[in-house]
């Protein structure tokens, strides 16, 4: 449930009219920002924690507190007085310990070790452009993370942006990680914010319960909590006939890489068995390519995938244009299996009438990123959300509109327009979205909904970005898609065993 900001000072003050003290859910809020900073930095490191006068402040003291215990060096730095500082505030200041030391910018470096910048400066009642204390300290933290490889975290929202709009004031912090405390808030899933949420985690605090006229029933955030119930659970006499024959149409003559991808990708996404359809002038050097995993097929032409084997379809990886363009649209439009059309197809499908699509024979699956969106709507207006609702709507087709924050729309009733939490900008890189979409392709063969494969495999796919830079030594400009497809295991395994 997505809730605006006075939404959520509603459900909160109900809680502590009715006796609930503050203190508890700060406690928790605390503990779990310091689990969230360990579950992307395991190695103890440098905590510059920013300080404000409230109660945003007191969470990142008990954050700070319990990272101390974990044997990170705890910096602070207080936006005002401590004078200043909410009673309780006050308290977790005195308990973090007095031998805490104040930031000083000239010994902060440590070699090796991360250097983390918590943001408790102002939480999601504040607004307004930022006062001169917190633009001060707002500064600071966008320099050290911009010049001296600092990763922010911010505890509930960046300091500097609006939670209701998500429009930045002058000065707003960017950060890298944005943990929002029991719900996410609208602010955050708004188009000028998410370079300043960057990566987005919700912190449960059961405590806070939304009331019951609040939320957007139309919008959801993709969580463990929401997307783990998902996926079925294998049962032990379980056999490759039951996970789906993928088909993979792509990858002409030039192109290969793309059609691999999209194999390893539905290869790693636990499909029972992968098929790439090859022309003859492609086929021998997808053979060369391919891993023995891949069955790689050689067809006269695209009409050869009605070949009832296959279960899902995946259309467009490495496709190009040619001769074959008559079979694809064909194929789009009249087979009755669920199909994902990514890449080359979607152009295909913007040369002709996207809206034709509305009328095909099986479900349907649109990936497109901003360019081919552009493409495929060549006069759409307004935000992401809209754009990618309005295209699901005219074609029937769900659609899963790629970027630093994926939304999936369907025409499904009571599907809510979906938002994905993970990712990272090392994902700007070729051939992510063709594991993409071999992922949301194996997910289907699950016998789950293209919708819910989507909400799954987005989380996958941007779950396993994280693993490759944060556990497994690739950085941000390094990562490949490769890359992700090999930490699928441990995304699946971070989705079903707990993972902000």
């Amino acid at each position: 449930m997505i809730l605006t900001p006075k939404e959520m000072a509603k459900a909160e003050q109900k809680l502590l009219s009715e006796g609930q003290d503050a203190e508890p859910l700060m406690e928790d809020a605390g503990k779990q920002i310091a689990a969230a900073i360990r579950q992307f930095f395991g190695n103890p490191g440098t905590l510059v924690a920013f300080v404000g006068n409230g109660h945003n402040g007191g969470d990142a003291l008990v954050a700070a507190r319990h990272l101390k215990k974990s044997g990170w060096d705890i910096r602070l730095h207080l936006a005002g007085s401590t004078g200043s500082l909410k009673a309780l505030t006050a308290k977790k200041l005195q308990e973090l310990g007095h031998d805490t030391q104040r930031w000083e910018k000239k010994k902060i470096a440590q070699a090796g070790r991360p250097l983390v910048l918590l943001d408790g400066l102002l939480g999601i009642g504040a607004t307004g452009p930022l006062r001169q204390n917190c633009q001060q300290a707002a500064e600071m933290i966008n320099e050290l993370r911009q010049y001296h490889g600092a990763y922010t975290f911010a505890i509930d929202i960046p300091s500097g942006l609006d939670g209701a709009t998500g429009c930045p004031f002058p000065g707003a912090i960017a950060a890298d990680f944005t943990l929002s405390i029991a719900f996410p808030k609208t602010g955050l899933l708004a188009d000028p914010a998410t370079g300043h949420v960057g990566r987005l985690a919700v912190l449960p605090l059961p405590a806070i319960q939304a009331l019951s006229d609040q939320g957007d029933p139309e919008a959801v955030l993709l969580t463990p909590q929401v997307v783990s119930g998902l996926l079925p659970r294998r049962p032990f006499q379980s056999h490759k006939g039951q996970f789906g024959h993928i088909g993979i149409i792509g990858g002409s003559l030039g192109f290969s890489g793309a059609a691999i991808l999209a194999a390893q990708g539905a290869l790693r996404g636990g499909a029972g068995l992968v098929t790439i359809l090859a022309l003859e002038q492609s086929y021998p050097a997808l053979c060369a390519l391919a891993p023995p995993e891949i069955m790689v097929r050689q067809v006269g032409s695209y009409q050869d995938a009605t070949n009832p084997a296959y279960d899902i379809l995946v259309a467009g990886p490495g496709l190009g244009s040619g001769q074959w363009d008559a079979d694809i649209m064909d194929l789009l439009l009249n087979d009755p299996r669920p199909m994902i059309v990514d890449a080359d197809a979607l152009n295909l499908l913007a040369r002709n009438d996207p809206k034709s699509i509305a009328g095909a024979s099986g479900e349907r699956l649109l990936t497109p990123h901003p360019g081919e969106m552009q493409r495929l709507d060549p006069n759409g207006e307004g935000t992401r959300r809209v754009r990618a609702e309005k295209l699901a709507e005219s074609t029937q087709a769900t659609v899963l509109l790629k970027g630093a924050r994926t939304v999936i729309a369907s025409p499904i009733e009571n599907a809510p327009t979906a938002f994905n939490s993970t990712g990272n900008p090392g994902m700007a890189s070729g051939g992510i979205g063709d594991t993409l979409s071999g992922l949301c392709g194996a997910i289907a063969g699950n016998k789950l909904s293209l919708y819910d494969a989507a909400c799954v495999g987005s989380w996958i796919n941007g779950r396993a970005a994280e693993t490759a830079v944060f556990n497994a030594g690739q950085s941000e400009q390094s990562l490949i898609a490769s890359d992700l497809t090999a930490h699928y295991g441990a995304a699946f395994r971070d989705l079903l065993h707990g993972c902000f």
